[in-house]
């Protein structure tokens, strides 16, 4: 199954549309749009040192910044220590490549997979295999677009991801997304559960956006 753009982009104007109306500065042109393999997606970082995802053909660097990694970060430990000790499957970082179909590789910021999600319940040998996790979640940034977002929605949800997780560190809210355009927002002092995906797991917005306020001992607020 492949959910690529539905036509060839005649200008440099319709390829951002169809990434998403994302700033040109995120679009590598080394290899040219629309050439760009897998295998150049995978060695971006070692020659580029930029984390790029594989879209249309197109090099497309992630967005990052120290706030959104500091909450992924956060979300990371707070999923390894609950899926670990019980052996759930695997919780995977924001350089952790995931082809959801051929010529498509993405990078949720923080995403676990259940085993069943492994062939023979073993981790892949490949630097982007082709699985799609349970849960994704996703922190965005300031270049994240609203249309590059519903995008990467329906990627996940048609490749058989179960739950999105989008969470935004400005407005302090979080979007649970059951399928493309079905969610519910929570603020700040709502928590947010594993459901059916991690039944049991639960995430204090409270606690998690308050890693954004800490500070050294002694300071005044």
């Amino acid at each position: 199954m492949s959910i690529a753009s539905p036509q060839q982009p005649q200008t440099i104007a319709d390829m951002l549309d169809a990434l998403g109306d994302i700033p040109p500065e995120r679009v590598l042109m080394n290899p040219p749009p629309g050439t760009a393999t897998e295998q150049d997606a995978i060695q971006c970082e070692a020659r580029q040192n930029r984390l790029c995802e594989l879209v249309d053909g197109t090099l497309v660097e992630k967005a990052v910044g120290y706030h959104e990694s500091i909450i992924a970060g956060a979300i990371l430990a707070l999923l390894r220590a609950f899926v670990i000790p019980r052996n759930l499957g695997c919780v995977s970082g924001s350089d952790g490549m995931m082809r959801l179909f051929p010529g498509l590789i993405r990078m949720p910021d923080v995403a676990f997979a259940s085993w069943s999600r492994f062939p023979g319940g073993r981790l892949p040998v490949e630097p982007a295999p082709s699985i799609a996790p349970d849960l994704a979640i996703e922190v965005l940034s300031v270049s994240n677009t609203d249309r590059e977002m519903q995008r990467k929605r329906r990627e996940y949800f048609a490749a058989g991801v179960s739950l999105v997780w989008i969470i935004d560190p400005r407005q302090r809210i979080a979007l649970v997304y059951t399928s493309p355009d079905e969610f519910t927002e929570y603020g700040a002092s709502d928590s947010l559960t594993g459901g059916e995906v991690l039944p049991g797991f639960t995430l204090s917005l409270s606690e998690l956006f308050a890693e954004l306020d800490r500070q050294a001992d002694g300071l005044k607020p």
